[in-house]
């Protein structure tokens, strides 16, 4: 029999913190800081063995302690792996970027993790101790990209920090605790633990050890975790310091020690009061993803439209349901995402068969195997297969997939404005003109239409330039000129010369 408690507990909840950005940035100094002069010396040198998250207390200016929870990950890879079934780890993210660098390619890497993810972050401006740092060009560099803070058309706080020197950190704890009391974390004393794995690892004195993060509920002794398929005692149970321990609530890492096998980082757990109760959930979850072999989507097909067929195969239901979620969110007028089926398990020859045909669909593999057989079979049948581990980079592959199969076309872009002073000759197709750049830059070799009256009569090309009598190569805007212009149309005074340049679009 379970002992599940029936009164319900709802109070506040720590928040769990993520810093994310550019790995040069400071994310390492950053949590170094904060563990170094938040968790005292006779309890930072009980730390044996340092596992991916850590408690700290932070005292408010006003004198209240509160508790924070630092998810220590080495980069947003690493967070895209919080996420499969839809499942985010943090509560809140804080995006780190340099005072000397501003925003880099990784800034915003991490950023659409967070905004995907849908939690709420702060930006740290770190490094301001730096002879180069510039805070205002870095704010300016923030809001350039999209990031609006606080003072510059939005809501997104920022603190300016050294996480070398410390100088602001007080101020960046405080914004966290700030933004966790507009969030409204709660957590239900009453219900079993739930959460995510964070790591796991095989140990070889204590077997199979995993670190997870508990989302909501409580944790006890003699209960039991469960991660798909996979099951642990809670039997030796350690918090962040290595220290035993016997319970755990809401927003606190524990290590436990004794699963049977090694469960998946990033998936979420469930916990039992029983041991049946436990491997009944596990027998139950196995059998609902056996009936989900293959599913099947009916999607008309334009021939006026490009189609990309996928289909989906992953090791549990629910990693289905998130890459269809990533999907939906890859938007193209000109290609379209055709899901053709879906299901359980390694890819298989059938699954082979039913992609291949006059257009073969990509086979998208995720967390699964694949044997030789179909292998050699996808390779005689011309069908793709890519095989994944993180739910982002599906995606991200797919967002390729779509630009490249998106029709070109080739438009002409204007780069320069030349108005005609004077025709000095013509033979043929050759004329010398006289002539002053309006704006822009006109070079030898460049392709010019000719407007009259705003109104196209034909085009031809710079082939010499010359100011002051001399050949130049180049001649840029406001400068009156001579040039040898060749065209099937004699310009005139007054005229236009609009230089352009074609380009793939």
């Amino acid at each position: 029999m379970s002992k599940e408690p029936s009164e319900n507990k709802m109070v506040k909840r720590s928040p769990i913190v993520c810093i994310m950005g550019h790995i040069d940035h400071g994310k390492s100094t950053l949590l170094d800081y904060i563990r170094k002069t938040n968790i005292v010396d006779t309890e930072a040198g009980g730390i044996t063995q340092r596992i991916s998250a850590y408690e700290v207390i932070h005292k408010m200016s006003s004198g209240k302690e509160e508790k924070i929870t630092f998810l220590d990950t080495p980069g947003h890879e690493s967070f895209g792996a919080m996420r499969i079934c839809g499942t985010t780890i943090a509560d809140i993210a804080v995006l780190i970027v340099s005072a000397e660098e501003g925003v880099k390619k990784q800034t915003m890497e991490a950023l659409k993790c967070i905004i995907d993810g849908n939690i709420p972050y702060v930006v740290a401006i770190n490094k301001i101790d730096r002879p180069d740092a510039n805070v205002e060009k870095t704010k300016n560099s923030l809001v350039e990209n999209g990031i609006y803070i606080e003072g510059f058309g939005g809501s997104i706080p920022y603190v300016p920090i050294s996480a070398k020197t410390g100088q602001g950190i007080e101020e960046l704890m405080d914004m966290i605790i700030l933004v966790a009391e507009m969030s409204e974390l709660k957590k239900d004393l009453s219900k079993r633990a739930e959460g995510i794995i964070l790591e796991a690892n095989l140990d070889k004195q204590k077997g199979i050890t995993a670190t997870i993060v508990i989302k909501d509920g409580k944790l006890e002794n003699g209960m039991f975790v469960v991660c798909g398929d996979k099951i642990a005692p809670t039997r030796i149970m350690e918090n962040f310091l290595g220290k035993k321990i016997t319970e755990a609530e809401a927003s606190s890492p524990v290590r436990i020690i004794g699963f049977d096998k090694l469960p998946k980082v990033g998936s979420p757990f469930q916990s039992f009061y029983d041991k049946k109760e436990a491997e009944k959930f596990i027998s139950e979850e196995k059998e609902k993803n056996k009936k989900v072999i293959i599913k099947k989507y009916d999607m008309e097909e334009s021939p006026d439209e490009i189609y990309i067929r996928i289909m989906i195969k992953a090791e549990v239901a629910g990693s289905i349901d998130a890459i269809e979620h990533e999907l939906n969110k890859i938007k193209s007028d000109k290609v379209k995402i055709k899901i053709v089926g879906a299901g359980i398990g390694d890819i298989s020859e059938n699954d082979v068969k039913l992609a291949s045909g006059r257009n073969p669909a990509i086979i998208i593999g995720f967390d699964v195997g694949i044997d030789s057989t179909s292998k050699d079979l996808a390779e005689r049948s011309n069908v793709e297969i890519k095989i994944f581990d993180i739910i982002y980079k599906v995606s991200e592959w797919l967002q390729e997939e779509v630009e490249k199969k998106t029709p070109k076309v080739m438009v002409e872009e204007t780069t320069a404005k030349v108005k005609v002073l004077k025709v000095f000759s013509s033979m043929k197709d050759k004329h010398v003109i006289g002539g002053r750049v309006e704006n822009g830059m006109v070079s030898v070799g460049q392709e010019a239409k000719i407007m009259r009256k705003e109104v196209e009569i034909g085009k031809g090309k710079i082939k010499e330039l010359q100011k002051d009598k001399e050949k130049v190569g180049e001649v840029r805007e406001g400068v009156e000129f001579g040039c040898q212009f060749q065209s099937e149309i004699t310009p005139a005074p007054g005229d236009k010369l609009e230089i352009f340049i074609t380009v793939e679009k």
